[in-house]
């Protein structure tokens, strides 16, 4: 099986899907946007009203990411850290294609499965719930994505092959 990969560093947690299923499930859906946050919600609310038809939808964007950076902040301060299921591993993606990655080292059990976040340097900076499938000790293809998710995936994969074609370039000059 020949699978396109492209170097992408990346971290990621992950534990085998065992008894913990119901768990898995309930962060998933929270860390995929279905059980969105307060200023997520106020401002879909205020897009189906029509209230924000005269505003600037980047500016809007950003004002919401800075709300949000505000209530990290707060917690920080506070201490509070925001719940997340304890994932039992630790490791470092070495490349990424569209269904598929590959770890730096070699820990995946052939044909296990597993529940992960992924930390993905996009903008809006947050982690990402996917399910996938161990290939052979260090490949793995994902078999559950959320839909934004996956586009957003996807949308690192473009940027990174961006890059890699922009450095052969500069080699070649």
């Amino acid at each position: 099986m020949s699978v396109r990969l492209v170097p992408a560093p990346i971290s990621l947690e992950y534990s085998k899907i065992s008894d913990n299923k119901e768990i898995f499930i309930k962060e998933y859906q929270q860390l995929s946007g279905i059980d969105e946050d307060p200023i997520s919600q106020w401002l879909k609310l205020a897009r189906a009203r029509g209230e924000t038809a005269e505003t600037d939808d980047v500016l809007l964007n950003l004002i919401v990411e800075l709300h949000r950076k505000i209530d990290n902040l707060e917690m920080i301060l506070k201490d509070e850290k925001p719940k997340r299921v304890s994932l039992s591993n630790k490791a470092e993606i070495k490349s990424i294609g569209h269904d598929h990655f590959k770890l730096e080292s070699s820990e995946l059990e052939v044909g296990q499965n597993y529940y992960a976040r992924v930390a993905i340097p996009v903008h809006p900076k947050r982690d990402v719930a996917i399910y996938f499938k161990a290939l052979d000790s260090s490949l793995a293809e994902i078999t559950k994505i959320h839909e934004g998710d996956s586009k957003e995936w996807s949308s690192y994969l473009t940027a990174r092959e961006r890059i890699l074609i922009r450095e052969a370039k500069e080699k070649k000059s």
